[in-house]
């Protein structure tokens, strides 16, 4: 088997090690390289289908003592994986563009929010590369928007535009709160990097060794919201 979705070294390695993708190596080498997830952490995994990020998330919390909880939300019913997952870990079927803050807040323990965001989300690929990009920003602010609320910060209401759909200013990030959104590369991306400077201490991006060479996602890692 050939081309650009033949199985290879990470696809064999997720095999070996019981990831239900490939795609938790990416996770895996922003946790070890910007230590995204604390023990204890809470952490929202939108667009969690299949899984292996709510693998690689569980296993960032440290041991089961520690507490802590990992939420994820997928159009699609998620089958929890049984390896690298505990009892913290639960799954809704919802569709995020249509998620209210409120609801979003509802999952996190306590209703206190959550301390780090995850958005794998990606469009259904068309092969029109300014289309893909596109609806690729729109998933991107629309977990920006659930993260951040009602920034006060300059623009905000520009650029997340009618992803503001209720009146709380609280988004569900917990301050100093972390938010990792993966985008497909465009003459938009910039504009990401740009509000996010402005609401988070550090804000990077990152093509993970995972990625496979055909493809132009990339993600935007931010830090410490402020």
């Amino acid at each position: 088997m050939s081309g650009p979705w033949a199985p290879d070294f990470f696809w064999r390695e997720a095999q070996r090690l019981g990831y239900v993708a490939r795609s938790a190596f990416k996770l895996l080498q922003m946790q070890k390289q910007f230590k995204l997830i604390g023990a204890g952490a809470s952490v929202l995994d939108l667009g969690c289908a299949p899984g292996a990020w709510l693998q690689v998330a569980c296993r960032s919390l440290g041991p089961l003592e520690k507490g802590g909880a990992v939420v994820g939300i997928d159009l699609k019913k998620v089958h929890i994986p049984s390896h690298h997952c505990d009892s913290r870990v639960k799954t809704i079927c919802a569709d995020v563009m249509n998620l209210r803050k409120d609801q979003a807040r509802a999952f996190s323990p306590q209703g206190m929010g959550f301390s780090v965001i995850l958005s794998d989300m990606c469009p259904i690929v068309s092969g029109i590369t300014t289309k893909d990009a596109a609806l690729s920003c729109e998933l991107g602010k629309r977990a920006l928007s659930l993260a951040i609320g009602n920034s006060s910060c300059k623009n905000t209401s520009e650029f997340l535009d009618s992803f503001e759909d209720d009146t709380s200013e609280n988004g569900v990030l917990r301050r100093g709160g972390n938010v990792v959104i993966k985008l497909l590369e465009s003459k938009d991306t910039e504009a990401f990097a740009k509000f996010c400077k402005q609401r988070f201490r550090n804000v990077s991006w990152l093509r993970p060794k995972a990625t496979r060479s055909s493809s132009k996602e990339i993600y935007l890692i931010c830090q410490g919201l402020r």
